[in-house]
């Protein structure tokens, strides 16, 4: 029995294929194993948002030449599309694999022999047409589930529609039926993710279904605990999706949406499909129907054009908008992006320096979240990696809590009340014992 081992970088979609990927080898005879235990196959999951997408697969692919010698390493993912000439000249790479062709990857590399030559196998991303259900077991407490793929949308930033295509999703009796797969596990709880999930419901370049009724019957499942949307667009947050969450009987108040910047005049140059205005709109329709809920926020720093008057305009608009955290992005050029060729671009040390303001105010925002949560009752899922006396887990409105270990209480949904946060790490709320109720 041949040993295969898998290697996921970037997004938990990324990370839902490889654990459906790796079910395919399983079912066909493989035995999965960690990567230092000696396999016979790697399977490394790339991603090309940062700029160190090729430093990072160059030394994942050292790492496993070191660990078994012999073995046959395939590259998939995002940069194998992009780039797949260059990752095939990476010394120790004996396949790569597109997005039209990573979960055929059976059928291309039968036995995983050897040949002269490094196996390419990644057509024009305009072949990347086929939904592939994908969704991850890593744990028995939360399960990443894809429900949709690549994007229409043309941010002049972003390289995602070249390395997954157009926007595609299944449909929801699939997605129902893995809904129902997953309650017969142990799992507690649901993260429905894709690349553009909010543009959820087409199906062979014809939009056939929609993202509402999507989560209004996953609702309806049984055995799921809770479901959480990873991010989701504002312009495609519906106030009839924000009220649907808030009423629903397992949908958690708990938003990821992307802004990419307070401007109106930078995001005019990112090309994004809203203003600052419509976002203001969904955080305060989120607050009036959910005041406890978790809002986080992505945003991008140094995109060209972006001078200290918009730094400022981003950095006052968030400041002064009700959300809960920050995921800062500093911008990197990518190679056929239309920001790439814009004009005015940031010093390297500006967008280092804007990244540390914004970060520090993460942390402030996160502080104030977490404050605002005192005295407040909740449940919280409590996970399986217990670490020394204490253990951890998220309430529905994305606090991290702690509590003594406890073997009795993992993957448990609890009660408790916030009494306390920890001043080291402002991302844990600490609960004692004698309050869970």
């Amino acid at each position: 029995m041949k040993k295969v081992a898998f290697y996921t970088l970037g997004c938990k979609l990324n990370f839902s294929e490889t654990s459906t990927i790796s079910r395919l080898f399983v079912e066909q005879g493989y035995q999965k194993v960690e990567f230092e235990n000696t396999p016979d196959i790697f399977v490394i999951n790339t991603c090309s948002v940062t700029e160190n997408a090729d430093k990072k697969c160059r030394q994942i692919v050292k790492n496993a030449k070191k660990i078994s010698p012999e073995s046959f390493v395939v590259i998939i993912g995002c940069f194998a599309q992009l780039k797949p000439k260059e990752i095939s000249e990476i010394p120790g790479v004996d396949a790569v694999l597109g997005a039209a062709e990573k979960f055929k990857l059976m059928e291309h590399l039968q036995n995983f022999e050897k040949q002269k030559e490094t196996i390419v196998c990644a057509s024009e991303i305009s072949n990347a047409t086929e939904f592939n259900n994908a969704y991850s077991f890593a744990d028995r407490t939360r399960t990443f589930l894809k429900v949709q793929d690549g994007c229409n949308y043309g941010c002049s930033f972003c390289t995602i529609p070249l390395a997954r295509g157009k926007s595609r999703s299944d449909s929801i009796e699939n997605i129902i039926k893995s809904a129902l797969e997953i309650a017969s596990s142990e799992v507690k709880e649901i993260v429905l993710t894709g690349v553009n999930i909010g543009d959820f419901g087409i199906q062979n370049g014809r939009r056939k279904e929609n993202f509402l009724n999507l989560i209004k019957q996953l609702d309806e499942v049984e055995g799921i605990d809770r479901y959480r949307i990873s991010s989701i667009e504002p312009n495609l947050l519906s106030n009839q999706i924000i009220e649907f969450v808030a009423s629903s009987k397992r949908f958690v108040p708990h938003f990821h949406i992307p802004l990419q910047s307070g401007s109106n005049t930078v995001l005019k140059l990112m090309n994004r499909r809203y203003l600052t205005e419509l976002y203001v709109e969904r955080v305060s329709k989120i607050k009036e129907n959910m005041p406890d809920a978790c809002i986080g926020v992505d945003v991008i720093v140094g995109f060209p054009g972006e001078g200290d008057k918009e730094f400022l305009e981003t950095y006052n608009f968030l400041n002064e908008l009700d959300i809960s955290y920050l995921h800062v992005f500093t911008y990197s050029e990518r190679p056929n992006t239309k920001a790439i060729e814009m004009e005015s671009p940031v010093p390297t040390k500006i967008r280092q320096e804007r990244s540390k303001m914004l970060r520090i105010l993460s942390e402030k925002k996160k502080r104030a979240f977490y404050e605002s949560q005192l005295g407040t009752i909740h449940t919280a899922l409590m996970e399986h990696d217990i670490k020394g006396s204490k253990m951890f887990g998220f309430t529905e409105n994305y606090l991290k809590v702690e509590l003594p270990a406890d073997d009795t209480l993992v993957n448990k949904t609890i009660k408790l009340k916030i009494n306390k946060i920890t001043e080291e790490n402002t991302s844990i709320v600490s609960v004692e014992d004698n309050m869970l109720v």
